[in-house]
């Protein structure tokens, strides 16, 4: 986690709140007026409710710069690199010695060299896999030269385009936006494209829905919800990415209507049955809801499911009447 702390305290982002932000920030006051970096460690180790220790168990390690402006460089890297939608990687060195000394580096994930020094190449890919943070130690721990790593990948926000600007269209831009998704909405009336219908960070287009969504380029950070006002649009947008490498394409629909759009597809040649079977719908994970908010609920949590548990899609009982 990441946090910006002003010399008069106040802070944006957070560390998690409680002491450990609160001794954070102390510190960070004293080490903007001494222009000094700072590294310590606080220990999650408490074992009285009553005391103000944390009780979480372990213990984190908390780096303070006040002489970050010096590599504004490596961060604009970082930043244009969000910008673009592209993975990377912000290696930040801790030499302790008699003076703690800080570097930073900064690579895409695509051009990190083979030749790369401690940890190495191998261990930095395995934490852009995992999206997780880590730090290494190098050298006896109880010697002035120990250096450290911290490895902190840098993931572009997932994207989730919502084809369908209706009810269950902005009540799925307002969930996604809160959890940290960029958001396109498509929609071929200028009515549910308004702005002021979503969150102002989402993106809307207003034209033809399956062909906006045909050029949206595929990866697997990008997810797609087909919410539009009937079976046909659904059908059209489907058949523009379903057989495209999108991390997930979801259809709302009733298992009557899935079972029909289904046969369509794999009678036409449109896909075949393991294609369509891999798209979510019904949408959303079963929690019982009914109403607009509580399906854009249930659809948001089957995102996070296949983003954080690879969640994968199991085809209902296909045994409906016509």
């Amino acid at each position: 986690v990441r946090a910006v702390i002003f010399e008069s305290g106040k802070i944006f982002g957070t560390l998690g709140g409680g002491l450990v932000e609160a001794q954070t920030q102390s510190r960070a006051i004293e080490s903007c007026k001494s222009k000094i970096p700072f590294l310590f460690e606080v220990q999650l180790q408490g074992e009285n409710r009553q005391d103000d220790d944390p009780i979480c168990g372990g213990s984190m390690t908390i780096l303070i710069d006040p002489n970050v402006e010096k590599h504004k460089e490596t961060f604009k890297l970082a930043a244009e690199a969000i910008k673009n939608r592209k993975k990377g990687i912000l290696l930040t060195t801790i030499n302790q010695r008699e003076n703690l000394s800080l570097d930073y580096q900064w690579y895409l994930h695509d051009s990190i060299p083979s030749e790369t020094q401690f940890p190495g190449q191998e261990k930095i890919y395995s934490c852009i896999k995992s999206e997780t943070s880590q730090l290494f130690a190098e050298g006896d721990q109880n010697s002035m030269n120990q250096k450290k790593i911290f490895v902190e990948p840098v993931i572009p926000r997932p994207l989730l385009v919502i084809a369908g600007g209706g009810h269950i269209g902005q009540a799925l831009a307002v969930q996604a936006n809160l959890i940290g998704f960029d958001i396109i909405v498509l929609d071929d009336r200028s009515e549910f494209t308004n702005p002021e219908l979503f969150p102002k960070e989402a993106k809307t287009i207003c034209g033809d829905i399956a062909k906006s969504l045909g050029e949206i380029r595929p990866d697997n950070e990008t997810y797609i919800v087909i919410v539009t006002r009937g079976h046909k649009n659904d059908a059209d947008a489907l058949e523009v990415c379903i057989k495209k490498p999108f991390n997930y394409i979801g259809m709302i629909g009733s298992k009557r209507k899935i079972v029909l759009i289904r046969e369509n597809f794999i009678q036409s040649g449109l896909s075949s049955p393991e294609e369509f079977d891999k798209v979510f719908t019904p949408i959303g994970l079963d929690i019982g809801a009914v109403t607009v908010p509580e399906i854009a609920v249930s659809i948001m949590a089957e995102l996070i499911a296949v983003r954080r548990k690879d969640l994968v899609h199991e085809p209902f009982n296909r045994k409906v009447s016509k």
